[in-house]
C-alpha cells in the first residue's frame, strides 16, 4: 500500500516527466508516515526498479520508470473500472510467451485470410503474438461480457476442414489488431492470440517475457 501510495505522490509531484527534487523527511508531508518508513519505502522502490533515484547534498532526484508508470496505469485502470462501468476501453497487461508456432499456418489459410480482411478491415501479418495475461488481467478478461464478437466461419480447403473462430478489436501498445479466439472449450481464458496488420514482435522489439498493455476496445461506441 505505502508503495503505490509513494509513486501516485511522487507522480502528482511530476516524476513522470522529469527528475524530482526531495528528502525522505519532506516527503513524509505527502505520504504521512514517519521519516524512517518513507526512507525505506523509496529505497524498496529502487529495488524494484518503480523509481530511479541519484543523492545529492539537499536530498535525492528521483523519477519515474517505465515499471513504475506501469503500476500507475494498473491503479488508474482498476479505478476507471470501479467508477465507470460503462468504460468503452479495458486495459490488460501479459508477458510475451512463445506459441506452438501454428499461427502462421493457420492465418495464411485463405479461407481465413480473407474472411480477415472482409471483418477487421486488415490482412493480418502471417503469424500471432502470444500472451499470458497476469492473474489479475486474466480474471478482469474472464469476468466482462464481451459485446461485438467477430465470428470466423469455418471452412473446408479440399483437405482438411478448419473450424471456426471469434475475433474482437484489441490495441497493442497502441497498435490495432485482434484477439482470435478458436471455439474450443478447453482453450485456456488466460492466453491471448493477437494478429495484426504487422509483425508485433518486430515492430514493438519484443522478446518472451517482455510485459505488453493491451486495450480492448469497443468499436461499437464508435458507430
Amino acid at each position: 500500500m505505502h508503495r503505490i501510495n509513494s509513486l501516485k505522490h511522487l507522480a502528482l509531484l511530476g516524476a513522470l516527466k522529469r527528475p524530482v527534487k526531495i528528502s525522505s523527511s519532506e516527503f513524509t508531508k505527502y505520504t504521512f508516515t514517519s521519516s524512517k518508513t518513507a526512507a525505506r519505502t523509496l529505497k524498496q522502490l529502487e529495488e524494484e526498479g518503480l523509481i530511479k533515484r541519484s543523492i545529492i547534498p539537499e536530498g535525492q532526484m528521483i523519477s519515474i520508470t517505465d515499471e513504475g508508470r506501469i503500476w500507475l496505469e494498473r491503479e488508474y485502470s482498476d479505478y476507471r473500472h470501479i467508477f465507470c462501468g460503462d468504460e468503452k476501453k479495458v486495459e490488460l497487461y501479459g508477458n510475451v510467451i512463445t506459441g506452438l508456432g501454428e499461427g502462421q499456418y493457420y492465418i495464411a489459410q485463405e479461407g481465413y485470410r480473407s474472411q480477415f480482411e472482409e471483418k477487421l478491415d486488415f490482412v493480418p501479418y502471417p503469424g500471432t503474438l502470444n500472451v499470458r495475461l497476469t492473474d489479475h488481467s486474466a480474471d478482469v478478461q474472464k469476468n466482462r461480457s464481451l459485446k461485438n464478437m467477430i465470428q470466423i466461419s469455418g471452412f473446408t480447403n479440399g483437405q482438411r476442414t478448419f473450424g471456426s473462430c471469434n475475433c474482437y478489436f484489441v490495441e497493442v501498445e497502441g497498435i490495432p489488431g485482434a484477439v482470435v479466439t478458436p471455439e474450443r472449450s478447453h482453450y485456456p481464458h488466460d492466453l491471448l492470440e493477437i494478429i495484426s496488420p504487422v509483425h508485433l514482435r518486430e515492430t514493438l522489439d519484443l522478446k518472451d517475457g517482455d510485459e505488453v498493455k493491451i486495450t480492448i476496445e469497443d468499436r461499437s461506441a464508435c458507430e
